[in-house]
């Protein structure tokens, strides 16, 4: 998660204006499945990697968390954090979550929201999420599906006339960079199977609770383009929780 796109003023302005943005966890079509993923707050030490405007971190102290500890590269998106979404018991700080030095067996709950999928190296990342949290703590995050990322251009393929044909899925098992084209601008992504993702969480001590791959929800399908979402996968939410030895 290096390449910080989203301190550049345009591509932010963009972003901005997104639904998520503008209305928070209520803009994002896959929340209702997300929050059924999330576990007890209550008294809990949370951590949000890739924390954006902090909505997450904002519902995690409204559900009981003791702190909240929200992390990302962007200063744009923390002080829109701040100002949006900040209250007592939540602080943000500036890291590249790759970079990022706590204390073993500091927190309860990780959580993590479409920010993945910029981070080129995912095993040494969730080993130090292993390490970060508490035995029997949660794990929860959100991704692009694998087939959402495989190709890299992340649209589908149109006829003359410019109607949708299909959504292409080619180089599925060579992992690695791809140049997404995100807010009609170019943007570094890192494409990963659907194995990758969950065998990395095994490999390093963790228990599947669930895997879901949403589709929008019933109320969204009248907007533009909503309709065609339900022909591929665009994200994948896990929850997992660390084992007790």
């Amino acid at each position: 998660m290096k390449e910080n796109r989203y301190d550049d003023p345009l591509f932010f302005q963009k972003y901005s204006e997104m639904p998520r943005s503008q209305l928070g966890l209520q803009g994002a079509g896959e929340w209702r499945e997300l929050e059924r993923l999330l576990p007890d707050f209550r008294g809990r030490q949370v951590l949000d990697l890739g924390c954006g405007y902090g909505w997450h971190c904002k519902y995690a102290a409204e559900h009981g968390a003791a702190q909240v500890l929200g992390i990302d590269l962007s200063e744009k998106m923390l002080e829109t954090a701040r100002e949006k979404n900040g209250s007592a018991g939540i602080s943000y700080r500036r890291c590249a979550m790759e970079d990022l030095d706590l204390p073993a067996d500091s927190f309860d709950v990780v959580l993590s929201s479409l920010a993945f999928h910029y981070v080129r190296y995912f095993g040494p990342l969730i080993q130090r999420i292993a390490a970060w949290l508490r035995p029997g703590g949660d794990f929860v995050f959100s991704v692009e599906h694998p087939v959402f990322t495989a190709y890299g251009s992340q649209d589908w393929y149109y006829d003359q006339a410019g109607n949708i044909l299909h959504f292409p899925v080619d180089c599925y098992y060579y992992e690695g960079q791809r140049d997404a084209v995100f807010l009609g601008e170019h943007v570094i992504k890192y494409h990963r199977t659907l194995t990758t993702y969950l065998d990395t969480l095994l490999q390093n001590g963790f228990t599947l609770r669930r895997v879901v791959e949403p589709q929008p929800p019933e109320e969204m399908m009248d907007l533009p383009g909503m309709r065609d979402e339900m022909r591929r996968p665009m994200m994948l939410l896990v929850a997992a929780s660390k084992g007790n030895i």
